[in-house]
């Protein structure tokens, strides 16, 4: 009996302390969460290798042959201004006293639109005029002279007969008559003189009065009542004016890549600021041969007439330019794309045919689901259609624009991601 009792206590030590309920759960949770890992990581890789697996799908964009027009355009920049504008200037020196034409002014052919002071001129003419007066007097007293002269010569020359005088009084009396003849002539010479001094002085006179030369209307004013100008070296710009403002042109200039295109009479419509949603329509008046280079570009102008009759044009405006060099209506037309396009490696079966030369024009119609190389003979041009002269083509024909490609490829990298 004493040793049943001492053994007791030796078997509570060796044996084990009882679980709590947290620890049995988590020995319970740890093989589920295991195996869902190991499923979910089977799954993915699966998906993947799918989709891996899968070829890269080809997509391609694609137009219909049509009927229609072609317009082939240059398009450009110019200036709008009046078909002919007067510069008004100065011939005489000194201030301006008066101002009679503003800006808009409507003139007539020798309006007199400023003056300048005249007193210095009309003294000149004045003192002219007094000298042409002292020369047409001393005329009259040499013709007095002259008289008297050839009257006294006959004299002698009756007395020369009956020898009441000598020779030598005959001789002198000629000679005094001729001179008196010839001062009479000088006479003449001195008033045509002082009358072509007059007539200058007259004339410098009455350009102290500025008169616009045209019917027109006043654009630009450059001078002010008080101001002096100095017409020495540069006769100086007062007024422009231009003749008709119901008739504009647009100076623009024309590429030379472009100006082999250009004929006089060909249509042009162009835009303006100041009315974008405005069509204006005018011609090509003139290609000057004149060349224009800045910074290595050659450019050539073109002159274009345009009817401005309701005056909306004004002088100095922008306008933006096309220019139309061809046009074809009705022609058999494909997208500019299709004549670029070029498959991408790989994308085309081998047994399709390439042409010898792939820099020949050429599209690729689709047909029944197979892509087909169709070579072609284009015309003109313009900025989305081509127009298409020779060709396997009707309407309706699907052409290839473009290409894109659809693969799963990135599949792998985008699970791995997440």
């Amino acid at each position: 009996m004493d040793g049943s009792i001492e053994a007791r206590p030796l078997l509570r030590e060796v044996s084990a302390p009882a679980t709590t309920p947290k620890a049995r759960k988590r020995r319970v949770l740890w093989p589920w969460l295991l195996a869902s890992m190991t499923v979910v990581s089977a799954f993915a890789f699966i998906v993947v290798w799918q989709r891996i697996g899968k070829p890269i799908t080809q997509s391609f964009e694609i137009a219909l042959v049509t009927k229609g027009d072609v317009v082939r355009q240059v398009t450009a920049t110019g200036t709008v201004n009046p078909e002919l504008t007067i510069i008004v200037g100065s011939y005489v020196s000194g201030p301006i006293t008066e101002i009679r034409c503003d800006y808009n002014t409507v003139v007539k052919a020798g309006q007199v639109c400023a003056t300048i002071d005249p007193r210095p001129y009309q003294t000149t003419v004045n003192q002219d005029s007094a000298n042409l007066s002292v020369a047409n007097a001393q005329m009259s007293k040499d013709k007095a002279n002259l008289d008297y002269a050839q009257l006294n010569y006959e004299r002698s020359r009756r007395l020369i007969e009956p020898q009441a005088v000598s020779q030598d009084t005959v001789d002198i009396a000629k000679n005094l008559a001729e001179q008196a003849e010839a001062q009479v002539a000088l006479d003449q010479a001195v008033i045509e003189q002082r009358k072509a001094e007059l007539a200058a002085a007259q004339i410098n006179l009455d350009y102290t009065n500025i008169r616009s030369p045209v019917n027109g209307v006043v654009v630009s004013r450059n001078v002010s009542q008080g101001q002096t100008v100095a017409a020495s070296f540069q006769t100086p710009t007062l007024f422009l004016i231009a003749t008709d403002l119901t008739r504009m042109q647009v100076d623009t200039n024309i590429s030379e890549s472009d100006i082999g295109a250009i004929r006089e009479g060909e249509p042009v419509t162009f835009s303006v600021d100041a009315f974008p949603a405005r069509a204006f329509e005018g011609k090509v008046k003139q290609v000057r041969q004149s060349p224009q280079t800045v910074q290595n570009i050659v450019t050539f102008d073109a002159v274009v007439g345009v009817d401005n009759a309701d005056l909306a044009l004004k002088p100095g405006m922008t306008a933006s330019l096309s220019i139309v060099t061809d046009h074809q209506t009705s022609v058999l037309r494909v997208p500019n794309q299709a004549l670029r396009f070029q498959p991408r490696e790989g994308s085309i079966p081998s047994t399709t045919p390439y042409p010898a030369d792939m820099k020949a024009a050429h599209v690729w119609v689709q047909r029944s689901g197979v892509l087909t190389l169709v070579p072609v003979r284009t015309g003109i041009s313009d900025q989305s259609f081509t127009a298409i002269e020779a060709g396997d083509l009707s309407v309706g024909d699907k052409v290839i624009v473009g290409q894109s490609t659809s693969s799963n490829s990135s599949a792998l990298s985008r699970l791995l991601r997440l």
